[in-house]
């Protein structure tokens, strides 16, 4: 039996090297432009930076797959399709795409290059995968964070490329690559530009005793005295409807799917991903750390440990998310 491979986010070269470090299998990350689903400020890699990136990951051993993960605008295909380029040309081990577009690109243009599909592209059942797979010689796919355990085995069942799932970190209710909420509120998105919730259209504000919490003029959330503030994301937001405000879509809470380690390789999950390119190296290291003595424990046959990482939740609350359909 192979054992999981465990994905690990980076997010600048400092978490790169704390995540591999730390034990992962492989780092993903992006480069820094809107051709990744984490444009953000102090975020990314220049095309340097990645080739610091190989050179280090691949001494110790561990791959680096570059998130090339956004929808290319019409008339602007340009930067993704040299973001593709680049990325062959520094001999990176995977790339993560979810434009059919660029998939097309890539596999054409660099025929050796292995393909990841993004969650980005929300491929949640057979007759996707099986499109991507004989049109682009896709190799894995990443599935959204909307299938039990069960719907990913039977899925497991029923084709035969590499499937990865999320399994700590951020939460996101929705089929990924089909949430426009951030669009609603600021006029950009984690679709084009790559950013969800983008901080300059964040503001905080006293409202008496109150704190609350905007986005893009949009009030998200209203915390009381002593209550711990969220960032505002419209998904966590609080809001008022029928008997009083409450979180509509989604509380503010992180998965942590590590209890479930038995029952995903029982799925035929081949790769499990941590979540959180925007976070720092000390989170980084921490969450890596845990997943890889949770992973060592049970390829040994033990049982999986329960390591504490309540510090490093959202809201100081998680949940195994969709995978037990317990979070709702």
């Amino acid at each position: 039996m192979d054992n999981f491979e465990l994905i690990c986010p980076a997010g600048t070269p400092a978490a790169l090297r704390a995540a591999v470090d730390a034990g992962a299998d492989a780092v993903y990350l992006g480069f820094r432009d809107e051709t990744n689903a984490r444009n953000f400020p102090g975020l990314n890699f220049t095309r340097q930076d990645v080739a610091d990136a190989v050179d280090y990951a691949h001494a110790r051993r561990v791959e680096v797959y570059v998130a090339i993960n956004t929808y290319p605008q019409a008339g602007n295909l340009g930067p993704w399709q040299k973001a593709v380029d680049d990325a062959a040309r520094l001999k990176v081990d995977a790339v993560i795409l979810a434009d059919p577009g660029l998939l097309a690109y890539a596999a054409k243009r660099h025929p050796d290059l292995r393909l990841h599909l993004s969650v980005q592209a929300s491929a949640a059942n057979v007759e996707a995968i099986r499109l991507y797979r004989d049109a682009f010689g896709v190799r894995r796919v990443v599935l959204p964070r909307v299938l039990t355990v069960p719907e990913i085995a039977k899925l497991n069942a029923e084709i035969d490329i590499e499937t990865e799932v999320f399994v700590f970190g951020g939460l996101c209710p929705m089929a990924e690559g089909r949430c426009s909420l951030s669009s609603y509120a600021t006029g950009l998105s984690p679709n084009k530009q790559g950013v969800c919730s983008p901080a300059n259209h964040v503001r905080y504000e006293q409202r008496g005793g109150a704190l609350a919490s905007t986005l893009g003029g949009f009030t998200i959330n209203v915390f009381g005295e002593g209550e711990q503030a969220g960032y505002p994301t419209l998904c966590k937001g609080r809001f008022v409807a029928g008997d009083g405000p409450a979180y509509l879509f989604e509380e503010p809470t992180s998965l942590n799917a590590m209890d479930l380690l038995p029952e995903l390789k029982a799925a035929g999950v081949r790769a499990l991903k941590i979540e959180g390119r925007q976070r720092g190296k000390a989170y980084i290291a921490a969450v890596v750390r845990a997943y890889r003595e949770a992973l060592e424990s049970f390829a040994a046959g033990r049982p999986v440990p329960h390591i504490d990482l309540q510090a490093m939740v959202e809201g100081g609350t998680q949940t195994t998310g969709a995978y037990t359909r317990g979070w709702r």
